[in-house]
C-alpha cells in the first residue's frame, strides 16, 4: 500500500477531489479509477476519510492517497504440452523442457509450468503454496530442463517437501544433475562446500559468501567428471554429474564457477568466458553461441512414495540441445549422460 500526499493550490481550490486527484495522478490513475478508491476509503482530507467524490477541495487542504499495490493476476489453465513420466492420484512427474517458467510470477504470468498444470490436472493440485505455485514443491531455472515432480495432494506435498529439506541425508530423496563446463575440473571427483549468499554486486546472482554474511547458507556440492574432456579448436569442456546436498538457489551454477568451471551458455556467471567461444573453430563455435542458456540438466530424481512407500526413481536423458553442444566440443557422450 502507498501513499501519497498533495496539498491543495490556489488555482485548484474548488475542484472536486476526484478531479483534483486525476490531475495529480494522470496518466498512471484514471479518474474512474480514482473514484474507486474514494469509495473504498482510500483517501483522506486532513487525516479525515471522505467517500465523496464530488468534494470539493479548498487551498491549502491536506489531501492523502493510499493506492493499494496491484492484484497479481491468479494463473489461468492454458493448453501447454506436457511431457509427463509418471503420474497417480497422489503426484505427476514431468520433464520439463529449457524454457518453461516453473510458476507464475512479474513479468511471466501465463505460459508457465503451473499454467500447463492447471490445464492438465484441473483442480487436483496441492493448494498448500496457494493458488499461484498449486502443487509446487521444487523447481528448477526457466533455462534448466529436466525432472520435476509436483503433488496432486496435500500430504503428498507435505511428505515430498519433507524429503527435499533432508537433500537426501536420509536416503530417501536422490537428485542429480547433468552439467557441460568449461575446461576440466581438478580433481575429477569432488566436493564443494561454501556459504552461500546475495552477490553485493546484483541483487539478483548469488555468490560464494563470508559465513557472516546476514544470508548466507551452507552450501554442499559433490560432482564427477562423466565424460573425458573433449577439445575442439583448444578449448577443453566437460560433462560433469553433480549431486545437491543442500538446495540453493543457482547453487550448481554459482560453485561450478568458483572452481572456475563454469557452465557453457550461463550468462549470468560464466560471462568471463565469452573468449573461450568466441576462439573457437567452426562449426564449434557457431553451436556454442547458438547455446542461450546454462548448459543444466537435472536427469535424475528419486523419492519415497508418499502413500505407497515406494522407492521411485526416474531418469531423463540430455535433451537434444546438449547432445549437439557436446557433439561439437568434443565430448563423447558413450551412455555417459544416463543417471
Amino acid at each position: 500500500m502507498e501513499t501519497r500526499e498533495y496539498t491543495v493550490e490556489a488555482e485548484e481550490a474548488g475542484m472536486r477531489i476526484d478531479a483534483f486527484l486525476a490531475g495529480r495522478c494522470s496518466p498512471e490513475l484514471s479518474r474512474a479509477r480514482i473514484q474507486s478508491l474514494i469509495r473504498a476509503g482510500d483517501v483522506t482530507v486532513g487525516g479525515v476519510d471522505t467517500a465523496a467524490a464530488k468534494r470539493r477541495v479548498k487551498e491549502g487542504e491536506a489531501v492523502a492517497l493510499r493506492v493499494p499495490a496491484p492484484a497479481e493476476p491468479e494463473p489461468e489453465p492454458e493448453d501447454i504440452p506436457l511431457t509427463i513420466v509418471f503420474e497417480d492420484a497422489d503426484l505427476v512427474v514431468v520433464d520439463k523442457p529449457a524454457g518453461l517458467v516453473v510458476h507464475p510470477g512479474p513479468g511471466n504470468w501465463s505460459g508457465t509450468l503451473v499454467n500447463a498444470l492447471l490445464h492438465y490436472c484441473g483442480e487436483e493440485l496441492s493448494g498448500i503454496n496457494g493458488v499461484k505455485r498449486p502443487g509446487i514443491v521444487h523447481r528448477l531455472d526457466k533455462d534448466t530442463s529436466g525432472l520435476l515432480v509436483i503433488a496432486k495432494t496435500d500430504m503428498a506435498h507435505r511428505s515430498l517437501a519433507e524429503q527435499f529439506a533432508a537433500h537426501g541425508s536420509d536416503g530417501r530423496m536422490v537428485r542429480s544433475y547433468r552439467a557441460i563446463v568449461w575446461g576440466t575440473p581438478v580433481p575429477a571427483v569432488g566436493r564443494i562446500e561454501t556459504m552461500l549468499g546475495r552477490s553485493s554486486s546484483d541483487r539478483l546472482k548469488r555468490d560464494v559468501v563470508a559465513a557472516t554474511q546476514p544470508d548466507a547458507r551452507q552450501a554442499i556440492t559433490d560432482y564427477r567428471i562423466l565424460a573425458g574432456a573433449g577439445r575442439a579448436a583448444g578449448a577443453e569442456a566437460s560433462l560433469v554429474e553433480c549431486r545437491l546436498a543442500t538446495g540453493r538457489t543457482h547453487q550448481i551454477r554459482v560453485h561450478m564457477a568458483h572452481i572456475g568451471h563454469p557452465l557453457i551458455g550461463d550468462v549470468v556467471y560464466a560471462s568471463g568466458f565469452a573468449s573461450k567461444a568466441k576462439a573457437l573453430e567452426e562449426p564449434a563455435r557457431t553451436t556454442v553461441e547458438a547455446f542461450r542458456r546454462q548448459a543444466l540438466h537435472a536427469a535424475e530424481l528419486g523419492f519415497v512414495h508418499p502413500v505407497t512407500g515406494d522407492a521411485k526413481r526416474f531418469s531423463s536423458d540430455l535433451p537434444t540441445d546438449m547432445r549437439e553442444l557436446a557433439a561439437a566440443l568434443g565430448i563423447a557422450l558413450s551412455g555417459n549422460q544416463q543417471p
